[in-house]
């Protein structure tokens, strides 16, 4: 595995201030290997520390663990930086002084069959990946759903969320506080206007985008709150899904109706054939393009995070305070990355998959 790491991960570990030196580990290695016990494969901090004294990687007790989790926090970061610039993931240009952040939230539940589900929020800052933002909530009871109102907003933040965050209130939070949003449209959640007030009837524009890749853009306006009659501005920016593309996105939602036995709306599968973003980042700053390129970042790193938790239902419930809470979310995001890694490496490693084993290897091999 430490193959796969950036090449200068050790120097990595001194520069960012996490291991300055190897007090109770043989060595960085083996720190490395007692962290990630302890973040991907969900140990609580006192088994890890028992795991890792027997097997002779480290001799700390599960408080040392939590205080060297705390002091690596930067260096995580800092891996998972150098991984995902060798991932060749290309950011589109930020624009006019926009603080883009990647908003998402998860459900975790602690080790045990009566282990307590909790809500974890965070967003990542990019391009630095740096994670500005973090609240760890009970997965129940008021104030504890998916929205953006629960995040911490400045002016000039632009916030990228998923269809979950697609709430007029959350977006009115954003707006009020100078930030604007990117986040995929849920139209059942977030109604809009004409400018003279007619309702939007997001099919009749959908219907001009009939090409595959053809993209377009409305402007539509989001009812104020009430009392306040104060609209919000806002734009939607569409792209037609490719032919394979809607047919498996289809075939998707009936299997999960078919699952949950409900039926399943002509609309929404409708809308199936488009990908829709809803954005309140003025047309100057940003194109409609630039808009849907942006959500495709931000879904990117959703799918990393998705990828790891379906995988085994990974982790163990996060610290409260802040700097291993965010050591935590690095984490996680460090093994997603790695997972894919060596799925690159071994795709390419092993093309034939391993039809040759019992033979002759081929003689390009050899070459």
């Amino acid at each position: 595995m430490l193959t796969l790491l950036p090449a200068d991960w050790e120097e990595l570990a001194k520069t960012s201030g996490g291991v300055q030196r190897l007090r109770g580990s043989e060595s960085l290695s083996s720190l490395l290997r007692t962290l990630l016990l302890h973040v991907a494969h969900g140990c609580s901090l006192r088994t890890t520390s028992v795991v890792a004294k027997t097997a002779g990687w480290a001799n700390m007790s599960d408080v040392a663990l939590l205080k060297r989790l705390r002091r690596c926090e930067g260096w995580f970061q800092a891996l998972c930086a150098g991984l995902l610039k060798e991932s060749g993931l290309s950011l589109p240009q930020a624009h006019r002084g926009l603080c883009l952040r990647l908003v998402d939230s998860t459900l975790i539940k602690e080790p045990g069959d009566t282990g307590s589900q909790w809500r974890v929020r965070y967003s990542l800052r990019v391009p630095d990946w740096q994670c500005d933002f973090f609240r760890l909530s009970s997965a129940k009871g008021a104030g504890n759903g998916e929205s953006l109102k629960y995040f911490s907003v400045k002016r000039g933040d632009c916030l990228l969320a998923d269809r979950g965050f697609s709430h007029l209130a959350g977006i009115a939070h954003v707006h009020r506080r100078g930030g604007s949003v990117i986040v995929r449209l849920n139209e059942q959640n977030t109604p809009m206007e004409h400018e003279d007030g007619r309702p939007v009837v997001l099919l009749d524009w959908l219907d001009g985008l009939r090409e595959p890749g053809q993209v377009g853009g409305i402007r539509v306006w989001l009812p104020g709150a009430k009392g306040t009659g104060a609209r919000i501005p806002a734009r939607l920016c569409a792209v037609r899904k490719s032919v394979e593309a809607i047919a498996l996105t289809e075939r998707k939602l009936k299997q999960r109706a078919s699952r949950k036995q409900s039926g399943l709306r002509e609309i929404t599968l409708g809308h199936s054939a488009w990908i829709v973003v809803l954005t309140t980042v003025a047309q100057e700053a940003m194109s409609d393009v630039e808009v849907l390129e942006w959500y495709r970042v931000r879904w990117q790193i959703e799918l990393a995070f998705k990828r790891l938790k379906s995988l085994g239902d990974v982790g163990h419930l996060p610290k409260r305070d802040a700097a291993s809470s965010r050591a935590w979310v690095y984490g996680k995001l460090l093994l997603a990355l790695l997972t894919e890694k060596m799925q690159r490496h071994a795709a390419a490693f092993s093309p034939w998959g391993g039809r040759w084993l019992d033979q002759d290897p081929p003689p390009e091999l050899l070459a």
